[in-house]
């Protein structure tokens, strides 16, 4: 078989080039929109918005870094492809407000602009090869799942959210379903030759890119104060250690040590595609509650809510990376969670008479005692492989 002129070098597999780099910096934009989007939809009908423009989002972001993994970022082709998918993820968060307005289809055509360049390029660019056949049962899914973005944005906006939802769905279901199409064929797992260093690098840089996002609004925020009260820096204190402590979990759970993880390429789907899906938009929501509670000095349920769910739905990531790559679930994550639901019930309840700061630092204590015990079982952990090597070597 020939080879491929624009495929990662072997020695440079896990690598993770400039143009990778320079592409998420649009992501820093896309985040924030998301963030502004919830803030000024603060209803469950906003909530569903929200979700549906993130996972498109999310899919989009994910689906380049995937064909990255096999790509060679260092070769002018592929720079000028991740430039043309830069801009057409800058036109899709530009479209981020007004997406269910008269944004639709700068949305739709900018996300369906990207869903057909990618897995058209790299048809080309593996032609003959198992990637390219692939890739275009990717293609066909996302054509099936085109319809309904298309139509979504085509019929009157009451059918919107339910068209786009389906779209959702399938574009979601495609990998579950090995990307098979009756008649067809399909594209299976284990026929996606996958670097799992490079996803894992890949996606702790996004996660970054989140929680970057939440210290913009944070300053934002308290600039547009005009001066930092006692009051306000208390906040601005406990926000900044609330995001701290999520950075500190991410990094004890998901960080460069993986030892005895499962690498196959179900299993990274899961884990990275589905897995970190979750946690990044936990990232979001912590941001958009330390926002909500920085610029109000009374509690209300969205804001009890909101905070309450960044923590949970960055857990319910939490469980699936773990699932995933590990093949086990952490009692802790369970434990944290049941406790912030208590925390959630009681605050609801006393939703009248509860500070602000109360709720905030309840809920820190919570994520920063589950950190503190994810980092001393990673810590822990590691000493007892490197305790057992030498043990191994003198056997």
């Amino acid at each position: 078989m020939t080879a491929v002129p624009l495929a990662r070098a072997g020695h440079r597999r896990s690598e993770v080039g400039p143009v990778e780099l320079f592409f998420d910096l649009v992501y820093v934009f896309a985040i924030i929109q998301l963030s502004h989007l919830l803030i000024e939809h603060l209803s469950w009908e906003g909530a569903a918005q929200t979700i549906v423009v993130f996972a498109a989002v999310w899919w989009g972001w994910n689906y380049t870094a995937w064909a990255m993994n096999w790509l060679d970022p260092g070769r002018t082709p592929v720079q000028l492809l991740s430039g043309v998918l830069m801009l057409a993820a800058l036109g899709m968060s530009i479209a981020i407000p007004s997406a269910f307005g008269d944004g639709a289809w700068l949305f739709v055509g900018c996300y369906l602009f990207m869903g057909v360049l990618r897995p058209g390029f790299m048809m080309i660019a593996y032609r003959g090869h198992q990637l390219a056949a692939n890739y275009r049962m990717l293609l066909l899914w996302t054509l099936l799942a085109g319809i309904f973005w298309v139509l979504g944005a085509a019929l009157p906006l009451e059918w919107r959210l339910g068209l786009w939802l389906i779209a959702v769905l399938i574009d979601y279901a495609a990998p579950l379903a090995h990307y098979r199409i009756p008649g067809i064929g399909a594209a299976p797992m284990h026929q996606w030759d996958t670097d799992a260093e490079h996803l894992a690098e890949r996606n702790r840089l996004v996660f970054i890119i989140a929680l970057g996002e939440s210290i913009l609004l944070m300053g934002g925020t308290i600039v547009s104060h005009g001066q930092l009260t006692a009051s306000l820096a208390l906040s601005m204190l406990v926000g900044f250690a609330s995001l701290f402590v999520l950075w500190w979990n991410y990094f004890a759970l998901a960080g460069p040590e993986t030892h005895g993880a499962d690498s196959s390429t179900g299993a990274l789907r899961s884990a990275y595609a589905y897995a970190h899906a979750f946690m990044v938009m936990g990232a979001i929501l912590v941001a958009v509650s330390i926002e909500l509670r920085l610029s109000h000095d009374h509690l209300t349920p969205a804001i009890v809510l909101v905070t309450a769910a960044g923590p949970l739905v960055y857990l319910a990531g939490n469980l699936l990376f773990l699932r995933s790559r590990f093949g086990r679930l952490a009692r802790s994550r369970f434990i944290a969670a049941a406790v912030l639901v208590v925390i959630t019930i009681a605050a609801m309840l006393l939703i009248d008479h509860l500070p602000v700061i109360a709720l905030s630092v309840a809920v820190l204590a919570v994520t920063a005692v589950l950190a503190a015990h994810t980092a001393y079982t990673a810590s822990y952990s590691s000493a007892l492989r490197q305790r057992a090597r030498p043990e191994l070597g003198h056997a």
